[in-house]
């Protein structure tokens, strides 16, 4: 009987490691075999072909599926974050842009005149001006808010838990080799797709990018279904995944190149060169499929793409590197007052009411947002605020300067000019509003309702940036004579740009929490079109990172990663101890004898009885007790279901039958009962390293060729074994960190 062909075996038990190894080692004798039989007839040779095309017909799916989820969000969500403050009377379904655009009342000095668009004071009092209006405007946004999220949490709570956060922490981990059975199932799917737009449109501090490649991923692993050599390879799934994930930044942003280059820089554990190019394909697709969608009628893939046309100067790089000091300064502070949070919530109460949680931080963001316009208006819509560069006809508080004397031969481009009131407002306003983003976020990130980390951040820096971007501008304005302005911002020039600054400041915040770099960068400039603004973007992100690095080493994913006690073995960090494999391997001095498993001399029972005495994950096989020489590694699920199934299939097979891992059965007696041999399913080239090997080359080789275990040798003999979980536990303990804290749980 061929064990391999039993249903389970060789695969793994929930929270449990893969071994990278043994799927990448199975998948090239798939392979092998296929090319082999490819050339014995045309049937053999066209199943090779396609076998070949599978990989890309899988990465179109993705990207049609990742495509169209996300038109559907970003649709539904903007027309319910409108009808928390009205309702277009016609036609209800459509949002106040698309409402007002065949009204001809509505121009650029008066936008909101629009008959057809009816404010909830309007439609229940008639009425839009004066005080009770206003109050009433205000309950049915706190109302509308709350109904939001109260069916958000719900949903998440009784169809789908594993649908709230952002889910990146969890992709990371899932992608290096840690199985989440139902992670990226249906119906985290669908819940996580219907309640993004609820949350989103609830006006919490959450954006819906990071949860969008939550969606892309859960898309992915469910068509991996589709096809045999990615439903049935681990390793190979976890490619397809890492595609997945650079469709759905592809989408978030719009920006199919920085996609591939997140899921390289930031997510994927395993990327290789065939995996780069089948990112770009689905990232590609992706991209299209949501151009075709249109989501915002405008053509674009984003609610927030700018277009500058001032060139930047060198010495305002001063003012960029200041804003890439304060997002490091804020991503420091961001991280470890939300993981602060984070565990108050895992270890009292709080963590018991995750409905409540959400209401009451629902109750205070929309109580405190509905007096500023620009908390009012979702973070989407004040980050295409702040980035937007004045034209002459905006009628935005922002851009409310005084227009005395203005020269616009000058191909249509405005001069510095001096603030008006409305400017002054808007500076107080966007000062309160970066207070409350600041610290609402803290509480907002992490709670049962899909939240994204990318938006706030981003509009945390955005609002940063534009003060910063309006006060130097003044400065130049009033005090061009000045030396540091002499030369290149004389009088009537055009030479500072706030929303060039807003988009910096955005940046610098993203890249604070996150960490990222490179991806940030072509993110950022795939957003607004301008090559020519790559140089500030990148003087921010670098000085982002190196002031948020110098102030903790952890990224807001990796700290969630360690809250959550996830085993993710992280590629960037350098682990410099030196300590020997024998003083990491179980078992331990004092420790009982490591239970193996001979090749010839145990029966069914006694191999059951090792199963039921012990919890580990496989046991290795030696040729005797006495010898104690290795012959392979068995898992303990693979032995567990072929005894199972040898039971039921295979006649004679008792407890008092004898197992065979040898390749010889020597002959047996009449009268002995049926033998079993479990050759095939035993790793014949289990990964060995001796007692005296330093653990940095341990910690390496497990990084490196992802590992789920190595077993410990010294001198030809078996003497112990290191498990992926001791690696961490060690380095936790290096670290003076409680080793049992990188225990899932």
């Amino acid at each position: 009987m061929d064990f391999l062909d039993v249903p389970g075996v060789g695969t793994y038990e929930d929270f449990n490691t893969i071994d990278w190894v043994r799927e990448k080692s199975r998948d090239r004798d798939r392979h092998r075999e296929i090319l082999s039989k490819s050339k014995e007839s045309t049937w053999a040779l066209l199943h090779s072909v396609s076998d070949a095309f599978s990989g890309w017909l899988l990465m179109l799916l993705i990207g049609l599926f990742a495509g169209s989820l996300a038109g559907l969000i970003d649709i539904s969500s903007h027309w319910m974050t409108d009808l928390k403050e009205g309702i277009c009377v016609d036609e209800f379904w459509l949002t106040q842009e698309q409402c007002c655009w065949k009204s001809e009342n509505v121009t650029f000095e008066n936008p909101n005149d629009c008959p057809k668009w009816r404010s909830w004071s309007q439609l229940l009092l008639n009425q839009s001006e004066g005080a009770f209006p206003y109050i009433v405007n205000y309950i049915l946004y706190i109302l509308w808010a709350l109904f939001f999220s109260l069916l958000a949490v719900l949903l998440v709570r009784n169809f789908a838990p594993y649908a709230c956060g952002s889910g990146i922490p969890e992709i990371k981990t899932i992608l290096s080799g840690f199985i989440i059975r139902g992670y990226l199932g249906k119906w985290t799917l669908i819940i996580k797709t219907i309640t993004l737009g609820l949350a989103v449109s609830s006006g919490l501090s959450l954006g819906k990018e990071g949860p969008l490649i939550h969606v892309a991923c859960c898309c992915g692993n469910i068509l991996c279904h589709l096809f045999t050599k990615y439903r049935r390879n681990e390793a190979k799934r976890r490619e397809v995944l890492s595609a997945a994930a650079a469709a759905g930044v592809s989408v978030a942003f719009g920006a199919p190149i920085g996609g591939v280059l997140f899921s390289l820089e930031e997510v994927s554990y395993y990327f290789p060169m065939k995996t780069l190019w089948r990112s770009f394909f689905a990232a590609l697709v992706a991209a299209f499929t949501l151009r075709s969608i249109n989501p915002f009628g405008n053509s674009r893939l984003v609610l927030f793409y700018v277009e500058f046309h001032t060139p930047w100067h060198l010495l305002e790089l001063i003012p960029f590197i200041l804003l890439g000091i304060f997002g490091g300064l804020w991503g420091a502070f961001f991280i470890r007052a939300n993981i602060a949070w984070c565990k108050r919530r895992k270890t009292t109460k709080l963590g018991r009411y995750p409905v409540l949680e959400v209401l009451a931080v629902t109750a205070i963001t929309a109580v405190l947002a509905f007096p500023n316009e620009y908390t009012r208006i979702s973070s989407s819509e004040l980050i295409s605020e702040l980035f937007n560069d004045c034209s002459l006809l905006d009628s935005s508080k922002l851009c409310d300067y005084k227009n005395d004397d203005v020269n616009t031969t000058n191909g249509g481009i405005l001069p510095d000019r001096p603030a008006s009131k409305g400017v002054y407002t808007a500076l107080w306003q966007l000062s309160l509003a970066l207070i409350f983003k600041a610290v609402i976020t803290i509480f907002t990130f992490g709670m049962k309702v899909p939240s994204g980390l990318f938006i706030p951040s981003m509009a945390v820096g955005a609002i940063m940036g534009r003060l910063m971007g309006i006060s130097v501008e003044q400065l130049a304005y009033y005090h061009h004579d000045w030396a540091i302005f002499k030369g290149w911002c004389s009088q009537g020039a055009d030479c500072i740009t706030p929303g060039l600054y807003a988009m910096v400041g955005a940046a610098a915040c993203l890249g604070g929490a996150t960490r990222m770099t490179v991806s940030l960068v072509v993110i950022m400039f795939e957003l607004t079109g301008g090559l020519e603004y790559i140089v500030p973007l990148m003087a921010a992100a670098m000085t982002s990172k190196w002031v948020a690095d110098a102030l903790g080493r952890e990224s807001i994913y990796d700290a969630h990663i360690h809250l959550n006690g996830y085993p993710f073995l992280e590629a960037k960090e350098e682990f410099s101890h030196k300590t020997l494999a024998m003083d990491v391997m179980r078992p331990r001095h004092n420790d009982p004898s490591l239970t193996v498993l001979t090749q010839d001399s145990m029966t069914v029972g006694d191999i059951e009885a090792a199963i039921n005495e012990t919890t580990y994950s496989g046991f290795p096989i030696v040729v005797s007790r006495e010898s104690q020489r290795l012959v392979g590694f068995v898992l303990r699920r693979d032995l567990i279901i072929s005894i199972e199934s040898a039971r039921k299939k295979q006649d004679g097979i008792v407890s008092a039958s004898r197992i065979y891992f040898s390749e010889y059965t020597p002959p047996q007696p009449p009268t002995s009962p049926a033998s079993l041999k479990l050759r095939t399913i035993m790793d014949l080239s289990p990964f060995t390293i001796t007692d005296q090997t330093p653990m940095e080359i341990v910690v390496d080789i497990f990084r490196k060729l992802g590992l789920r275990q190595c077993l410990v040798t010294h001198n030809g003999r078996l003497l112990g074994i290191i498990t992926k979980k001791d690696v961490l536990k060690h380095i936790a303990q290096m670290a003076n960190q409680d080793p049992d804290s990188i225990l899932f749980n």
